[in-house]
């Protein structure tokens, strides 16, 4: 009967259907006047990892310590890692998650300065709306010594069979110069390398900004009349020097506040033109 009741059980389900020696188990449990199909009480000692005291333990030591591992838990409480788990995933409905880089982690004060500065200058633009056009935005950035080669300057011609031309990947130079450039909505208005074992500080920075207004002058001659430049830079501190504050006062150059680590917020970003 055993065999018969397979046999029908393969007709109907085809792939889906279970083992032959489970269909026999439970042929004979019917066969015993068995009609739960609930498993048996097994003999032993119950489990007592998963009561509610030992499921506050377990969530007492994951708020204390976020990065506790499953082993680190079963160590301190006493629990297997099969209970540890369950407790985890079932009881406390936690998954454990890799933490999300960010550029910085900021404070209160300095994501309430950056929603101040973002709030006053979208009123100065509302105010004067040709105001971004007449940003200048300068930074500075490290460059390595070396033009690498692309890819098409690296093909050259092969017949049929021959192998095929291998390349080393290109490392970085060690050789690396600081790179100073301010630009505006039209483009580049002044760039200039600095001097290897040179430190960019408030009178070197001067300098630059001399230079910068010397080629304002000479490329930007409509900027240069209206007797004032509006620059936009970052807030390192060789920008917010008392000398420097001085030296933009005499030469009326006026500058845009910089929300704090906020690369990605530049004024020229928004006011350039496709080209």
């Amino acid at each position: 009967m055993g065999s018969e009741t397979f046999e029908m059980l393969k007709q109907a389900f085809g792939d889906s259907c279970i083992s032959r020696s489970r269909t026999f188990e439970w042929f004979g449990r019917f066969k015993n006047d068995s009609t739960s199909t609930a498993n048996d009480d097994r003999s032993g000692r119950p489990s007592t990892a998963t009561t509610p005291s030992k499921v506050e333990q377990v969530r007492a030591a994951v708020n204390q310590d976020r990065r506790h591992t499953v082993h680190d838990l079963c160590a301190e409480d006493g629990i297997g890692y099969g209970s540890c788990q369950r407790i985890l995933t079932e009881q406390l409905n936690m998954h454990r998650i890799a933490a999300m880089f960010v550029p910085r982690v900021l404070t209160q004060d300095q994501k309430d300065s950056r929603v101040a500065i973002c709030q006053e200058l979208k009123e100065t633009v509302k105010n004067d709306p040709t105001l971004l056009l007449k940003v200048i935005t300068g930074d500075e950035s490290i460059v390595y010594a070396y033009d690498p080669e692309t890819k098409l300057q690296s093909s050259q011609w092969k017949i049929p069979g021959s192998p095929r031309p291998t390349k080393a990947r290109m490392q970085k130079s060690k050789l690396k110069m600081m790179l100073i450039c301010f630009s505006d909505q039209e483009g580049i208005v002044h760039r200039e390398f600095v001097p290897p074992a040179m430190t960019v500080n408030a009178d070197s920075y001067c300098d630059v900004l001399r230079r910068l207004r010397e080629n304002v002058r000479r490329k930007r001659p409509q900027k240069w009349r209206n007797q004032y430049l509006i620059i936009h830079r970052d807030n390192v501190p060789a920008h917010r020097s008392f000398k420097l504050s001085q030296f933009l006062a005499k030469n009326n150059m006026t500058v845009i506040p910089h929300t704090p680590y906020s690369p990605d917020l530049a004024p020229v970003t928004f006011s350039s033109s496709p080209r």
